[in-house]
This record gives C-alpha cells, structure tokens and sequence, in this order.
C-alpha cells in the first residue's frame, strides 16, 4: 500500500445525495493546488455527468478484472452498482500535487480513514431532506433514482458525528469559504508572525 507522505493530504467529501459535496468539493480545489481522484462505476452516467470528469464509467466486467488485478484500494456496492478507487491513481495524483480531494459515501471513506489515518480529513456535508430532494429534482434526477438515494439517507447521516468536520450547505459559496478556511488549517505553510 502507499505510504502517503506527512504533507500530503487526501480530503473526503462525503454526505448524503444532493448535499452539494462535488460542487463544494469542485469550488474549494480551485483556491489550492488541489486534484481530484475519480471512482469507477459500474452504473450508467446520469445526464449531467462526464466520462473522466465525474466519474470512470465501466462495464461490469472490466470492473470485476480491474477487482482480480487487485487495482482497488476499496470496493462498495450500492444499489446494486459497484465503486472503486484505484489506488494507482492517487499514487499519480501525488506525484504531482499535495492534496488530492475525493467524493465518496460513508464506507468508502471511512475504509480510506483506517488506510491513511491522520492523512485523511473526512468533510461531511449535509442538508435537510426537503432540501436534499429539491436539489435531486433541480438536476432532473429521474423518481427512482431519488427515492433510492432517499432510502440512504438517515443512515447517511448517521456518520455525520464520525466525520472530523461537518457543515450544513445552506449557501454555497458561504460554505465553500468555511471549507477553504477549514483546509488552510491543514497547510503546513510556515507563516512567520510579525508583530505590528
């Protein structure tokens, strides 16, 4: 496994669908040297989504390969589709950045919490359940597909409290400020304080 350095860090968006965490997540990686890792799925793109922007959509069978060549560094099944992070690719994502950002559901960050320890900083994001069904609606996520992402969502939340930060996403660019601030303590940027 990849011993991640002491000033590299991975930052895990995760909370419930429709919370806002890949906006927010987007938003806050443009104020810092920030790359993100993108999971695998075997689930079709929805509408507004891009092959290599949001995902690495796969058939089932190349996903099941890349799983016997051990390529995941964790592997969850949701609603019948798979999810993977290859591990190669934060390994990539390292070589030429200090902080890399990932989307990802309870499991999954929390199996990379006990892979990276302290290196790992979980951001959860929420919003209450109107607001979280009105934005599913908003990008024109089809009934079934909410009342899916819907079914997740108390134990979602659940994890909140697990989490080492936790923000409501009432105003987006509000929250995203939080975020950076929230980040920046991270940094080891060596500030000198001079006194005035």
């Amino acid at each position: 496994m990849y011993q991640v350095k002491e000033d590299e860090k991975i930052f895990i968006y995760t909370g419930p669908d429709g919370s806002g965490r890949k906006t927010l997540a987007k938003m806050v990686a443009t104020v810092f040297d920030m790359e993100t890792v993108l999971s695998y799925t075997t689930r079709e793109p929805r509408h507004y989504e891009e092959e290599g922007k949001d995902y690495h959509f796969v058939s089932d069978e190349t996903f099941q390969k890349m799983q016997q060549q051990n390529e995941f560094l964790e592997c969850v099944d949701i609603d019948g589709f798979r999810y993977g992070i290859r591990e190669q690719d934060i390994v990539d994502t390292f070589k030429n950045h200090k902080l890399v950002y990932l989307a990802l559901n309870p499991e999954g960050a929390d199996k990379l919490k006990h892979m990276y320890g302290e290196n790992v900083i979980r951001i959860f994001i929420y919003a209450d359940r109107d607001t979280v069904i009105k934005r599913q609606q908003e990008r024109q996520d089809d009934e079934a597909a909410i009342l899916r992402h819907m079914a997740h969502y108390d134990e979602t939340m659940n994890y909140k409290n697990g989490c080492e930060h936790a923000l409501e996403n009432y105003d987006l660019p509000q929250v995203s400020y939080q975020i950076s601030e929230l980040v920046e303590t991270y940094l080891d940027r060596n500030y000198i304080e001079s006194e005035y």
